[in-house]
């Protein structure tokens, strides 16, 4: 997912990441490896973590490798040492971008949740900032409070996630509240904010500075917790993901933080499948964004870039009819939606293509639910145009506003 290869001081080693078989590339943990030149021996060398890594670099000896490494919630930097093996952790809490590493010094790009990416020194296990690009901006702007939360999935399954909470929260007080999914279903919410056209952690601050609650869930397919909770959700999509999110949402009513009368929900690419999922499996939701999603899996294939993959995880759609036709109930168990849904994309995506929003709402107009329509000319599947990304995020605050009423 994140490749890049990275020559050792010497020539005699070739680092890279290493994906898996194909049925599993959208649950994908790259795992750092060495080649050996010229031989072509390869050496796993993170297989043990169990976790992705990213953003591999030599130290300036060619003994040890420095990385990233994908974690509940968190990217913190770590060393493997490659004579032995041994793997250490550089820092802790934190969320490291990309790294870096040369003449004994390692650079890497960091943000929180109340601090956009910038440069800094790593070290000896601390940050040192070396840029502050939008440090006088956010000194103006008051953020919503993120917090860390854990429960339990319908089958007891033990999920993560965060909860943004509005800058004047008030204890007691029930918040109306938007489930904001991140896509992937590879990746994860964590405690970044990127000043970028995809970014979930940002589009809560949106909500929350807005007067809402904002609720982040890792649900299963995601990654940061292991290969075993990112591949449960192998061609059975839009099942234990949705009894995530669900069990998200029952934790925040059942905390009295969230007003159960008054809950939105929302994403983008997997996020936006996911929200046609959710929609069609639950109706108290008062409104809904699916932004470059799908509810019809069949009308993608051979549209979209992912054919091969849909091969060798569902098998082709003449083959596993039942399976396509399972995967993609939203759009022909439409009947079942009540909640209101703008639906978005661009008109160049060819990883979502806008047909995926087009067929859903063409079908909540055909059952007389409320739905709007807006192709971004010109954009492909993140936007780029800073007056559509204006745009956009107008449109999300009207129309949680108009379904869920102004937050008090």
């Amino acid at each position: 997912n994140h490749q890049r290869l990275e020559w050792s001081p010497d020539g005699s080693l070739l680092a890279f990441l290493a994906g898996d078989e194909l049925k599993y590339n959208a649950y994908l943990m790259d795992v750092l490896a060495v080649a050996e030149v010229p031989s072509g021996r390869v050496h796993a060398l993170t297989a043990a973590l169990d976790r992705a890594v990213l953003s591999p670099a030599f130290a300036a000896d060619g003994r040890s490798i420095e990385f990233a490494v994908e974690d509940d919630g968190l990217q913190y930097p770590a060393r493997v040492t490659l004579a032995t093996g041994a793997i250490e952790r550089l820092a802790p809490a934190l969320v490291v971008h990309e790294l870096a590493s040369a003449a004994g010094h390692t650079a890497v790009l960091a943000s929180s949740d109340r601090a956009p990416v910038e440069v800094f020194a790593l070290e000896e296990g601390r940050l040192r900032p070396l840029s502050a690009h939008n440090r006088a901006l956010f000194a103006e702007l008051t953020l919503g409070t993120v917090e860390d939360i854990a429960f339990r999935s319908r089958d007891g399954a033990q999920i993560h996630g965060q909860i943004v909470k509005p800058p004047d929260f008030a204890t007691g007080k029930r918040y109306p509240t938007i489930l904001w999914i991140h896509g992937g279903p590879n990746g994860q919410d964590d405690h970044s904010l990127e000043l970028r056209s995809y970014g979930p952690p940002l589009e809560r601050q949106l909500f929350a500075t807005h007067g809402y609650l904002a609720l982040a869930v890792n649900y299963r397919g995601g990654t940061g917790r292991g290969a075993k909770f990112a591949r449960s959700i192998v061609a059975d999509w839009g099942h234990k993901e949705v009894e995530d999110l669900l069990a998200g949402v029952d934790w925040a009513v059942s905390s009295g933080l969230a007003d159960p009368a008054r809950l939105g929900v929302g994403g983008w690419s997997y996020g936006g499948l996911l929200t046609d999922y959710i929609i069609a499996s639950d109706a108290r939701f008062r409104a809904a964004i699916s932004g470059a999603g799908s509810g019809n899996q069949l009308s993608t294939y051979g549209v979209d870039q992912y054919v091969l993959e849909y091969n060798a995880e569902l098998g082709p759609p003449w083959r596993s009819t039942a399976l396509w036709l399972k995967v993609s109930y939203p759009f022909f168990h439409a009947d079942r939606i009540r909640t209101p849904t703008l639906f978005l994309g661009g008109d160049r995506d060819f990883n979502v293509p806008i047909i995926g929003g087009e067929q859903m709402y063409q079908a909540l107009r055909t059952l007389g639910v409320p739905a709007e329509l807006i192709v971004y000319p010109g954009e492909y599947h993140e936007l780029d145009r800073p007056s559509f990304l204006v745009d956009r995020y107008r449109r999300y605050l009207d129309w949680m506003e108009n379904y869920l009423g102004k937050p008090r």
